[in-house]
């Protein structure tokens, strides 16, 4: 298995430092809203290599946080009058449905940074001791030059950073003594959570937060770091920074970054109007769509996102999901064992796999694994037939299904059934709208959607989908 590292620009064997055994952190979202399909991009992408490194045998401790402390979140607070507490929970569990409609297993440890701020000040403190870091009135800043090694990930010189004009700087005040020197801890605002440090009362730097995450709970040394390409520069570039200085130890072996999500070959962003959550695209289409869409290129490519190939994603997907179905259906009337030429067809089946396989194990190439799937759906719809043996069906299907399940797409349809509530509801509904009762019918489309269902009205009637 080899992964292009970013520390090093190049395709390595994957070589975990315990035998059998993978540490890895993703860098989670920020919880002010709901997430957007930016970033469930790197979700998508790094559940995947998680599901495809246990195929292939290891035991992964995966950790993705929750930055759950923030400017954002603090804006949002003030915005509804709450604290920010109430945004931040509110918004972690939105984000945790979608990740279930998306497929995305559950990390190992979803940490919240608010629940870490301990650890954050003994790091802090340990690198002010080193003499890494430093305190003015309050603020504790990384002294950035005393890092011999800073630019390792991202590729730049700080002397090329300094020279470069104040967009690349990290951002700074006058009390710095360096302008490239960046924020550890930081003294509260008026309104702002805080907390008791020795500096002052405040609260954490963002980049100190997920170096204390994944010290805790993977350990001063990690195998993987992963996470969207705009967190390269500066955020885990300080992480390493931080964590090598107050550890003593490489921080992370592989570096593995995901390429950017473009609408409609436009960068998405609120002002163009092209900006969507996943949650608003779940009304539209079901989310294992989506998920298809984000694997059909590889990871490190740019992905263009749009209604045009989000639909050719829905027809391939139930290309896949068709052929299953077609299977069960010929599992009910089939029987018996293999037969000579069906035990030379499934040997010709492994062929499939392997390439799968070949495919996965070169930097996660997820757009090559799908098409040998539809290779093997293709030598499916060609050898199942009626007359099929029952146990030449079940090997067709396990290996449809079971292909699919490593990139965490579900192939078997669920068979979809509402209860006598929700179908009152719906049609109580539909009364409201023939009597232009227009509020009510709002209302209840409301409540289906608390219930975890929301409707399309078409010219056929309405129709419906689980959340």
């Amino acid at each position: 298995m080899r992964f292009y590292n970013t520390l090093t620009k190049k395709k390595e064997e994957f070589v975990p430092l315990e035998d059998g055994k993978v540490r890895m952190y993703v860098c989670g979202p920020t919880v002010y809203n709901f997430i957007h399909i930016g970033n469930a991009r790197p979700m998508i992408v790094f559940d995947t290599a998680r599901r495809y490194m246990e195929y292939r045998g290891y035991e992964v401790n995966y950790v993705s946080n929750f930055t759950d402390v923030d400017d954002k979140i603090i804006a949002k607070a003030i915005e509804e009058g709450v604290n920010s507490e109430e945004i931040s929970q509110r918004y972690i569990a939105e984000c945790k449905k979608d990740m279930e409609a998306m497929n995305v297993r559950p990390a190992t440890t979803h940490p919240l940074a608010t629940q870490e701020i301990g650890g954050m000040i003994r790091m802090i403190e340990t690198l002010v001791e080193k003499g890494y870091a430093y305190n003015v009135d309050g603020t504790v800043y990384f002294r950035t030059r005393q890092f011999k090694e800073y630019g390792k990930l991202s590729h730049k010189n700080l002397d090329d950073l300094r020279s470069g004009g104040r967009s690349l700087l990290v951002t700074g005040e006058d009390q710095k003594e360096d302008p490239l020197d960046f924020v550890l801890w930081k003294p509260k605002k008026e309104g702002e959570p805080f907390w008791p440090s020795p500096w002052s009362e405040g609260r954490p730097g963002w980049h100190i937060e997920c170096s204390e995450m994944s010290k805790k709970y993977l350990g001063d040394e990690i195998d993987i770091h992963a996470g969207g390409e705009d967190l390269i520069f500066p955020h885990h570039e300080n992480e390493i920074a931080q964590s090598e200085c107050c550890n003593g130890k490489p921080f992370a072996c592989y570096w593995l970054h995901n390429a950017f999500l473009n609408i409609d070959n436009r960068k998405m962003s609120k002002s163009l109007g092209n900006f969507f959550t996943v949650r608003e695209i779940s009304e539209k289409y079901d989310l294992q769509i989506l998920r298809f869409f984000m694997l059909s290129a590889h990871y490190r490519s740019p992905l263009n996102f749009s209604e045009e190939i989000m639909e050719s994603s829905k027809n391939a997907l139930d290309r896949i999901c068709t052929a299953v179905e077609t299977l069960n259906h010929l599992l009910e009337n089939s029987a018996g064992n293999l037969n000579d030429a069906e035990r030379q067809l499934v040997k010709e089946m492994a062929g499939f796999r392997g390439e799968f396989e070949r495919s996965m194990d070169d930097d996660l190439n997820t757009a090559d694994a799908i098409a040998a799937v539809f290779e093997l759906v293709k030598f499916a719809n060609t050898h199942a037939d009626e007359n099929s043996s029952r146990e030449f069906l079940e090997t067709l299907k396990q290996e449809i299904v079971g292909l699919c399940d490593v990139l965490g797409l579900i192939a078997e349809r669920k068979t979809e059934s509402l209860d006598g509530e929700i179908e009152a509801l719906i049609e109580e509904r539909q009364a409201a709208r023939k009597a232009k009762d227009f509020g009510k019918a709002d209302e209840i489309r409301d409540r289906l959607l608390a219930m975890g269902i929301t409707l399309k009205d078409t010219r056929e009637g309405v129709q419906w989908k689980r959340i």
